[in-house]
């Protein structure tokens, strides 16, 4: 086998399991209730208006498609799993909106070039493993004088320090594979997308979660809901000590963060228009 086609192999084996990944637990469910103040913000900043054509890449269940078909965009959702479109289409149908969703790789988009007013992505692109493929795509698909919005998690705030904290426990990433917070630090999302782009605005926010008692109501959410989180745990779950070692080291990192009932978790919000060619 040429080392192309292995390369090739090996790429579409790592999106199985991205995509299997964020099947594991219920990621809808962060979305509705941990960190859905997220979206709407998302498009409000993106500007999106009544009739523009909306992208959102690897848009879950919808946190930012559903508010920008709310708006009277056209709306096309994009995401790699299965499970979160069909969860965004029973939303979209609860709220009363109309939209597209398909199955697709934020790094192969299948759209034509320059066929969107706008190009969102909330804490979902992050997640590609090839953070430069990914902005090419995103910048090829949107208009010249269109929009592109991001909202990334950043790497020294709470989720970003989650990830770090499990990542001795997970399997090491393949060749290649790029840390999603990256998407979280300016200067890389600027050398990411280049002088395709103008205006960049770059901003970090806070998004205040009130949902958990405790620490521990925390871990045992995160490991019940999110993704990544039980996709470590089911990695690890042969090895007891590892299991009380990670429970032990999440319930830390969440006890310095919570103050009076409430958790502050950093994001960067980049705005940015596409350049004419």
């Amino acid at each position: 086998m040429s080392e192309a086609s292995e390369a090739t192999r090996a790429d579409r084996a790592l999106k199985a399991k991205h995509r299997a990944m964020w099947a594991l637990g219920d990621y809808p469910l962060v979305a509705s209730d941990v960190i859905a103040d997220l979206g709407p913000e998302l498009v409000r900043e993106s500007g999106v208006r009544p009739g523009s054509r909306v992208l959102d890449v690897a848009a879950g269940s919808g946190n930012a498609a559903v508010p920008a078909a709310l708006v009277g965009a056209d709306v096309v959702a994009l995401d790699l799993t299965p499970e979160l479109l069909e969860a965004g289409r029973r939303l979209a149908a609860e709220r009363g909106v109309e939209l597209e969703w398909r199955e697709g790789d934020a790094e192969e988009l299948p759209f034509a070039d320059a066929d969107f007013d706008t190009v969102v992505s909330c804490v979902g692109v992050m997640f590609a493993p090839h953070h430069q493929r990914a902005a090419d795509e995103l910048v090829r698909v949107c208009r010249p004088g269109g929009r592109i919005g991001l909202v990334n998690w950043t790497p020294e705030g709470f989720i970003g320090q989650m990830f770090a904290t499990m990542r001795p426990y997970a399997p090491p990433p393949p060749p290649g594979a790029q840390p999603p917070p990256l998407w979280g630090d300016e200067s890389h999302v600027r050398a990411l997308l280049g002088d395709r782009v103008t205006g960049v605005d770059a901003r970090r926010r806070m998004l205040r979660i009130n949902l958990f008692a405790g620490p521990e109501e925390f871990r045992e959410f995160f490991k019940r809901c999110y993704g990544p989180t039980v996709a470590v745990y089911t990695a690890i779950a042969g090895d007891p000590e590892k299991v009380t070692a990670l429970d032990t080291a999440l319930a830390d990192l969440a006890a310095r963060h919570l103050a009076d009932g409430a958790m502050e978790w950093e994001y960067l919000l980049v705005t940015a228009d596409r350049t004419a060619d």
